[in-house]
């Protein structure tokens, strides 16, 4: 039985960090829109400078937006077919564990919680281990020019790295923006 704990232990430490990581994407779309007829997009700047981030990470950000499009072949323009809008949403996220432990050793007697120096017996602890950490929202906006209507919009959820390393930050933002765009065009969503 311990065995099969020991080995179960590092697993489970393996996928609570590998949850952290990830981004959750959600994707929705106006199913009247023909997304073969946009190629050219430019970012909706209105819509930009209203995002509650830093300027330096809104440019990350498009950045980042702007090598997925090139990857999907868009165009940027200075009459576009598509206007591209972010937003963010951030939380504090705090997680709770709630600890309750039983073990064998000097010091504890019999009841719970008397402490008796000369026997030796069983008890029992409790405790909860508290940890935040920052759960930011990033949407993606594609609004076609003519209509002026949203006809794609991608979220992805995921924990922030608060951190003062650059490159890691840019390689978050950088990840988030590529889950998120996976989603693009719709047609895909169908065969995921």
């Amino acid at each position: 039985m311990k065995k099969k704990i020991l080995f179960l232990l590092p697993l489970a430490l393996l996928l609570m960090a590998s949850s952290c990581v990830s981004v959750r994407v959600i994707a929705d779309y106006d199913r009247n829109a023909d997304f073969n007829t946009y190629k050219t997009y430019a970012f909706y700047k209105t819509g930009i400078d209203k995002a509650m981030i830093s300027d330096l990470d809104k440019k990350r950000i498009l950045r980042a937006i702007e090598n997925e499009m090139a990857n999907k072949g868009f165009v940027k323009s200075e009459n576009p077919d598509l206007l591209v809008s972010i937003f963010t949403k951030e939380r504090e996220q705090v997680d709770i564990y709630n600890n309750a432990g039983w073990g064998w050793g000097w010091g504890w007697g019999p009841g719970w919680g008397f402490w008796n120096p000369w026997m030796f017996g069983g008890g029992a602890g409790w405790g909860n281990n508290i940890s935040t950490r920052t759960e930011g929202s990033l949407y993606i906006d594609l609004i076609d020019t003519k209509s002026k209507d949203l006809i794609w919009q991608g979220r992805g959820v995921g924990t922030l790295n608060n951190t003062s390393n650059i490159e890691k930050k840019e390689e978050r933002i950088r990840e988030f923006v590529t889950e998120i765009m996976e989603k693009y065009p719709p047609n895909s969503l169908a065969s995921n």
